[in-house]
């Protein structure tokens, strides 16, 4: 047995979940990350963590990485996430409309496959290995399958079904948090990782409709998760080294800024 710390983490390429990824390695934690392509229009994401895992490791900081390919499953589901889906809704984050981003049973499907890779590690290494979610308080508000009783009761059934199982833990430091104290760990990591923090953060996406000009991915500033990253850049002072575009076109930063905050003063 070693003296190592062992995290999987489901990255999504995310503002989030790319957070989460330095929060462990920043913490001494041997990490392995997965992606999955399940047919999602925000297929940029994937690009995303794939340069990221690719910049971490040019900087001697090793993350084990593989994407997941989950082909002929967009078509069966009814989501606006999806290809084939509706028009993913925008404005701030209410219940109507996170609910027709909810891809069905996404966290189940994808919890299934990183258990199953968990409890690999945990039987090599003879060790504990946690399951890390980059989940927060504004998920687990309306998400149901982002909720502590949903983990709660998919580990009971992962448990029930597997050998050694116990051996597999979770860890979610920003269960109570939110996309402005994720964005201010994330800060702090990249300062002890010795990172870029705008290079970093560049190669995130959090828009549900990104926008392509001329050959190049934009992210969208009016979907509910652009508004809740662009305000969590407002409230941490800097800007977001995203691109960010409209249907004119590319757009600077201090139009994302002004659109988004008067967005965020209609509903107050």
């Amino acid at each position: 047995m070693s003296d190592k710390k062992y995290a999987v983490l489901s990255l999504s390429g995310g503002m989030d979940s790319s957070t989460l990824l330095l929060h462990l390695l920043a913490n001494g934690y041997d990490v392995t990350a997965v992606s999955f392509d399940y047919g999602q229009k925000h297929r940029v994401e994937l690009e995303r963590a794939q340069s990221l895992v690719k910049y971490l490791n040019e900087n001697n900081l090793d993350v084990k990485y593989q994407v997941i390919k989950l082909d002929g499953l967009p078509q069966l589901l009814n989501s606006t996430l999806v290809t084939g889906g509706g028009e993913v809704p925008e404005g701030h984050y209410k219940e109507e409309n996170m609910k027709q981003t909810v891809v069905p049973n996404r966290n189940k499907i994808f919890s299934s496959i990183v258990q199953a890779i968990a409890l690999s590690i945990a039987n090599q290494a003879e060790q504990d290995v946690f399951i890390s979610l980059g989940i927060h308080a504004g998920d687990h508000a309306i998400y149901p399958d982002c909720r502590q009783e949903f983990r709660d009761i998919d580990h009971q059934a992962f448990v029930s079904g597997n050998w050694d199982a116990e051996r597999v833990k979770f860890y979610t430091p920003y269960l109570e948090g939110d996309k402005f104290s994720i964005l201010e760990d994330g800060l702090a990591c990249c300062e002890k990782l010795g990172l870029d923090f705008d290079r970093v953060y560049r190669m995130t996406n959090t828009s549900y409709k990104p926008i392509q000009h001329l050959g190049m991915w934009y992210s969208d500033y009016k979907s509910a998760s652009s508004v809740e990253r662009v305000e969590a850049f407002i409230k941490l002072g800097r800007p977001d080294p995203v691109s960010y575009a409209d249907e004119t076109g590319p757009v600077s930063w201090e139009k994302v800024r002004t659109e988004v905050q008067k967005v965020l003063d209609s509903v107050k």
